[in-house]
Order: structure tokens, then sequence, then C-alpha cells
């Protein structure tokens, strides 16, 4: 893959025994709605171009093709501890996953919610979380932080990165959503801007998760700060697509592995 197919962080590139990518849109197989790295298992496109199109990304990382681990997820804050690939059709339903297993990529799919790439570079252990706004205000982070210390990983020691993310200038949310959110995420109220309709706000869900970061006290947390909603030639985005009337979505691989 050359420039643009991938995304890397400074502060996981930084360390010798981690391997890690951000994907975008740019360099594989598939074609039409999907062009053209959909790594989406869950998508309606062809199983054999999507299984390609994780191959490469595989070759990224420099592990044989069949290392790139996914999970059915389901907006939750279940985490699951990988220590071997697991079949494709029994993918557990959750939306984090640990690993102290070297050459094991674990691979979050997206197409607006949050990619979070975590690091103890120091105690061998990586994770991966998917975290929308319900997983986010639910867990996902603390969960995955906390099963990452269940493998021997230190919190002083943890880097998470928050990859290509819908921001708050594309993400408008309604009355329901704004009173749970102030409900069950109190003093969080400036995450909240002003709306273009009445009862609406613009929601900044990276905002959000780099406070939950913050309040995990792990030693560092950043985030890409890229819009999948603003940047269609590089990202897929659930919310464009809706806005389009479009059928389906392609869906963003995020992954990190420990080298093996």
């Amino acid at each position: 893959m050359t420039a643009g197919q991938f995304i890397e962080a400074p502060e996981l590139s930084s360390h010798a025994g981690i391997r890690h990518a951000f994907f975008t849109r740019v360099g594989g197989v598939s074609d039409g709605i999907y062009a053209a790295l959909n790594g989406g298992l869950g998508s309606g496109d062809r199983p054999e171009r999507v299984t390609e199109n994780r191959a490469r990304m595989c070759a990224v990382l420099g592990l044989p093709r069949d290392r790139l681990v996914s999970l059915y997820q389901v907006h939750s804050a279940a985490v699951v501890t990988v220590e071997a690939p697991f079949p494709l059709d029994t993918r557990p339903q959750a939306d984090a996953m640990v690993t102290r297993v070297p050459g094991l990529a674990l691979g979050i799919a997206t197409a607006d919610c949050g990619p979070i790439l975590f690091a103890d570079p120091e105690n061998g252990v990586v994770g991966a979380a998917h975290a929308g706004w319900k997983g986010a205000l639910t867990g996902v982070i603390e969960a995955t932080v906390a099963a990452m210390e269940g493998l021997g990983a230190a919190r002083a020691t943890t880097v998470a990165v928050l990859g290509p993310t819908i921001a708050q200038a594309s993400y408008e949310v309604g009355p329901d959503f704004v009173a749970r959110f102030r409900a069950e995420a109190p003093g969080l109220d400036h995450l909240l801007g002003p709306g273009t309709r009445p009862d609406h706000a613009q929601f900044d869900l990276p905002g959000f998760i780099l406070a939950r970061l913050s309040e995990a006290g792990i030693g560092e947390a950043s985030a890409l700060n890229l819009c999948t909603y603003a940047d269609p030639d590089r990202f897929y985005s659930f919310r464009r697509t809706t806005h389009r009337g479009e059928a389906d979505y392609g869906r963003l691989i995020s992954a990190i592995a420990l080298a093996p």
C-alpha cells in the first residue's frame, strides 16, 4: 500500500514492538458504494472482495492474511480477551478486544463511531475498542482498560489514540439523546453545541471519548482529529450514506498488534 491508504499515529508508531494502522477507504478491490478498501464483514459487499481487502491490511501490518480478528459489534461495553483467531462466522458479540499474544491484529470496524487503539508497550498488552456514543456512555473505554490490566498492563504506561470519527459539526442529535446524555453524563454539557433545529444539538463525540479516556486514568490519550463525514474520499460514513439515501456503506478498519 502507498501513502494515503492508512494513517499511523506517532504515539503508537514510536514503539518498535507495536504495529498499527488506521486504514482509509483507499487501496482495495471493492467498487461502487464500497469502493475501495471495505473491511466490513457485515456489509453487503461481495465476501471475496472483503477477504482480499482484509488480506491487504494484514500485509501492511506484516502479518499472515488470517491474523486480523474482528467482532460482531453491538454498541455495548463488552470486551473479549483474544488468544487466537476465531472463525468469522462465530465472531463474539462485543465491542472491544485485548490481547498479549504477538502477531494477532485486533481490528475494529467503524463508519463514524470512534475506533480507539490502546497499547502498553512496557508490559506487552494491546487493545482496540469501538466507541460510539452508546458504548462510550455505558463504559466500553473503562472496560477495555480494565481488561488490559487483567493481562498485566498498567494505566500509567498505556497509550490510546482515537482514529477517524464523525466530528461535532457533522453530528446533530435529537432531544431524546440530549436528555439521556445530560442525565447519564453530568458535567459534560459543553459537548452539546447549538443544533440547527429546535431541541437538537451538535454532539462532540471525539471530545466525549477523550473525556472518558482521561477519566480512565491512562498515561496518554490523543486523537487524529479527522472527520469521517466530511472526507468522503478517504472515509466511509454511515450518516453521510443515510443523508444520500444509499443502500449500504463500507467499513473502515483500525487495527493494532504486538509484533510477532
